[in-house]
């Protein structure tokens, strides 16, 4: 496995537990400023704004837990492409039950002048567990 796969890997797995945590702003520094995010029967969310306050909307109720299949990764240049499969459950803190959520996932990931990835465009097509 080269470094780029490892360090896209650490940033999937760092965007998991940051959410599970509640820490938005780990989540807010492993996207780029002006991401996009596509779902079905949704507009997109576009910008770390938006996001934020999507997020933060969420975990205000909810406690966020998600696993991640990664399926494939591509590195090309400074771009790259993640294919992954996510299962999400989203418990809330007021004892409602449990909404469950799975599906496949794409993101592109752009290297930032840093020299870190961070995700730049992300579309899921999570869908209610059966």
């Amino acid at each position: 496995m080269n470094t780029d796969e490892e360090q896209i890997r650490a940033l999937v797995e760092m965007w998991l537990s940051a959410t599970a945590a509640g820490d938005v702003e780990t989540v807010l520094g492993l996207m780029t400023q002006d991401a996009m995010f596509l779902s079905a029967g949704q507009p997109p969310m576009v910008g770390r704004e938006a996001f934020a306050r999507g997020l933060t909307k969420v975990l205000s109720d909810n406690v966020i837990q998600s696993v991640s299949d990664i399926e494939e990764i591509v590195v090309c240049g400074d771009l790259a492409y993640v294919r992954t499969k996510l299962a999400v459950t989203i418990t809330s803190k007021h004892g409602k039950t449990p909404m469950l959520r799975n599906g496949a996932t794409l993101s592109i990931l752009r290297r930032e002048e840093d020299g870190r990835w961070r995700l730049t465009r992300d579309a899921n097509m999570l869908a209610a567990a059966a």
